[in-house]
């Protein structure tokens, strides 16, 4: 049996949440903070399935990873991004204000989890970063951030999330197209250089778009790290 197949992934069905805030992160990503009727129960890594009901019946549905740490609370946080075109986000970004209603399935995911008891390096690229962010919180809310070297690719300044939280001695970001003003490493894609070193018992998480992970699992394996030691996930532009 797999680990994957060993962690059960968790799925209570449909529940009603209460948009309490809505927070913008950059020029293209929100921040939605949820209320459910009872505390959500999910593990840094997790996502959830937000459902859109028209009028005539027709729905939409889109999957989104929680952005805070596990906590006994209601609330939840997803950082989603406006895609153009996308129905989903399109109407989360333009439409829904705090005080509105959307249906939220989950948590769901077995396998991209980190519970917050192993050293662990994190990659994302672009909106990739968001269930790392709810592993560094994790990390850091416990007073272990010490276990988590945390490694962010944006194409410029502008396109970082969390830009007021994510900085510390855990984080690096990666500019591959334009850096802010005093920036010593040059811009361009992640290299071998780049790559953080993973202690003998620790994990490596990546999340982004296939091109990218696909890039950065070949980066990390390249550095000598074993493949059953990733945890990848990769997102299409589905919105």
């Amino acid at each position: 049996m797999t680990e994957a197949a060993q962690v059960q992934t968790i799925d209570t069905g449909w529940r009603t949440a209460t948009v309490v805030s809505i927070k913008s992160e950059n020029p293209t990503a929100k921040t939605f903070r949820l209320q459910l009727p009872d505390p959500f129960g999910h593990l840094a890594g997790q996502h959830c399935v937000i459902r859109l009901t028209a009028p005539d019946g027709y729905t939409a549905v889109r999957s989104y990873s929680v952005a805070s740490p596990p906590e006994d609370s209601p609330e939840i946080e997803l950082t989603i991004e406006l895609l153009v075109g996308g129905e989903v986000s399109e109407f989360l970004h333009q439409e829904v204000m705090v005080g509105d209603v959307l249906e939220v399935r989950g948590p769901i995911g077995g396998w991209f989890i980190w519970r917050g008891d192993l050293p662990a390096v994190l990659i994302g690229g672009g909106s990739g970063v968001v269930p790392l962010m709810a592993m560094l919180r994790l990390a850091r809310r416990n007073g272990r951030a010490d276990l988590l070297r945390l490694l962010v690719s944006v194409r410029k300044p502008d396109d970082l999330y969390y830009p007021d939280e994510l900085p510390g001695p855990q984080t690096t970001v990666i500019y591959t197209e334009e850096s802010p003003p005093h920036t010593s490493r040059p811009t361009g894609l992640i290299n071998s250089r780049d790559i953080p070193v993973l202690p003998n018992s620790g994990l490596v998480y990546i999340c982004g778009s296939e091109r990218f992970a696909e890039a950065a699992a070949d980066l990390v394996i390249g550095s000598g790290v074993a493949a059953n030691r990733l945890r990848i996930e990769k997102f299409g532009p589905s919105g």
